[in-house]
C-alpha cells in the first residue's frame, strides 16, 4: 500500500483578528500610512484589511497544499477545529483534487492558541478505523525527562512537557496499521542570539517524551511498528548559508529522537534540498546581516517504515514562499532585483506578503508494509 504524507505549519490559520492584544500583525505596515482620529474606526478599516490580506494567502496556502497531493496532513499553528474545517471547504476543495475528510484538533498548551489540526482523504479510511489521543497533560516527570537545567525556565517536574501537544493519529488501512505522531515543539525564538541555545533542554525534553510515548504505545515492538514522528520540530543540526554552504549549529534538541530510534529520510537529499523555512537576521555578535536556509520540520519513519522505504520521494512545495526567499540556497545572485522577477511563485505572492505561509509544506511517499 502507497500513502503519501505531509506534514505544514500553516502560520497563523485563525480565527482571531489578533492572537496577542498589541501584538504585530499583517496590517501594521498598511495601517502605519495613515491616521485616524477615532480609535473605533481605526479598529474597522483594520479588519476589513485583515480580511482581504487573510483571503489572499490562504489562497496561496491551499494552492501549496493542493499541489501537494498528500493523502494524509498533519497541520500546525491552525486556531481550532472550526476554521480547519472551513478552510478546507472554502479554499482546499475548490482547488484540489482530493477531498478531505476526518478532521481532528485538540486544544493544546500554546498560549497564543495554535494547535496541530489532522486531515485525511475522506475515501481512504472510515471514521471507525482512526483513533485519535492527545498528550497535552503529559508532564515532565510523568515522561521521565526532568532535568536540572529546566529548573532555570520555571519548570516543575510536574509541569506539561509538551509546548502544544503531540497529537496521536492511528489509522487502520486494511492489513495494515499506520501511526502518526504529531508535533510542533518549543520555538528556537527569545528575542536574542541565543535563543537556540537557551531554548534546546526544552525541546530536547519533549523528543525524549514523544520517544517515551512511542515505546509506551507499541511496547516492545516499536522497532516493527509502522509510525512517524512528523510536524514543526524546530530543531535541525546543519544549516545552509550562502551558496548553499552547510553550517553546523550544534545540537538542535531533536537528537534524542534520531539517537538509535528514528530515521530521517531527508539525509538521502542532496544537501541544497534539505530546507523547509529560511531566515535572514542581523546578528549583533557577528555585526553583519545573517542567512540560513533550515530544516525545521521533520518526517521521522520508525525503523520498519524505514527498512521498507529505503530512499522514499520527498517533496518541498517552495512556490508559496514570498520572494525574499532564494529557493535555490545555491544561487550566487541574490539581488532583489534578480528574486523580484523569477517566475517561480504563485500568481500575487509578494517580497514578504502575502504569502502560503513561512514554512513549506514537506510531503513522503511511502510503501506501508504489513504490521
Amino acid at each position: 500500500m502507497k500513502l503519501r504524507v505531509g506534514t505544514f505549519n500553516v502560520e497563523n490559520l485563525l480565527t482571531r483578528h489578533r492572537f496577542e492584544p498589541g501584538g504585530r500583525t499583517d496590517t501594521a505596515a498598511a495601517m502605519s500610512l495613515f491616521h485616524f482620529p477615532r480609535a473605533d474606526e481605526r479598529d474597522a478599516v483594520e479588519r476589513s484589511l485583515a480580511v482581504a490580506l487573510e483571503d489572499d494567502k490562504r489562497q496561496m496556502t491551499a494552492l501549496a497544499i493542493a499541489e501537494a497531493q498528500a493523502d494524509l496532513w498533519m497541520l500546525q499553528e491552525v486556531d481550532s477545529l472550526a476554521s480547519l474545517q472551513a478552510f478546507f471547504a472554502n479554499y482546499v476543495h475548490r482547488i484540489a483534487d482530493h477531498r478531505y475528510g476526518h478532521f481532528a484538533l485538540i486544544d493544546g498548551n500554546d498560549r497564543r492558541n495554535i494547535d496541530i489540526g489532522f486531515a485525511a482523504r475522506r475515501d481512504l479510511v472510515t471514521p471507525q478505523a482512526i483513533k485519535f489521543a492527545s498528550h497535552k497533560e503529559l508532564s515532565f516527570a510523568e515522561a521521565n525527562v526532568y532535568e536540572g537545567t529546566l529548573a532555570r525556565f520555571g519548570i516543575r517536574p510536574h509541569d506539561r512537557v509538551f509546548a502544544r501537544d503531540c497529537l496521536a493519529v492511528e489509522l487502520g488501512l486494511g492489513d495494515r496499521r499506520l501511526t502518526l505522531f504529531g508535533c510542533h515543539f518549543k520555538s528556537m525564538n527569545n528575542g536574542r542570539d541565543d535563543g537556540r541555545e537557551m531554548t534546546l533542554p526544552i525541546r530536547r525534553a519533549e523528543a525524549l517524551a514523544v520517544k517515551h510515548l512511542i515505546k509506551g504505545w507499541f511496547g516492545p515492538g516499536w522497532r516493527e511498528a509502522n509510525w512517524l514522528v512528523l510536524g514543526d520540530l524546530n530543531g535541525y543540526r546543519i544549516g545552509l548559508g550562502p551558496k548553499a554552504e552547510p553550517v553546523d549549529e550544534g545540537d538542535s534538541g531533536i537528537e534524542p529522537l534520531l539517537d538509535d530510534f528514528a530515521v530521517d529520510p531527508m539525509e538521502s537529499l542532496p544537501r541544497h534540498e534539505r530546507w523547509t523555512h529560511f531566515r535572514r537576521y542581523w546578528s549583533e555578535e557577528h555585526e553583519q546581516l545573517m542567512e540560513s536556509h533550515m530544516p525545521l520540520d521533520h518526517i521521522l519513519l520508525s525503523p520498519a517504515l524505514a527498512a521498507a522505504n529505503p530512499r522514499p520521494q520527498m517533496q518541498m512545495i517552495r512556490r508559496g514562499l514570498p520572494y525574499r526567499v532564494p529557493l535555490d540556497p545555491r544561487e550566487p545572485d541574490r539581488s532583489m532585483a534578480r528574486l523580484a522577477t523569477s517566475a517561480d511563485r504563485y500568481p500575487r505572492v509578494g517580497w514578504d506578503r502575502p504569502k502560503a505561509s513561512d514554512h513549506c509544506p514537506l510531503t513522503i511517499d511511502l510503501t506501508i508494509p504489513q504490521s
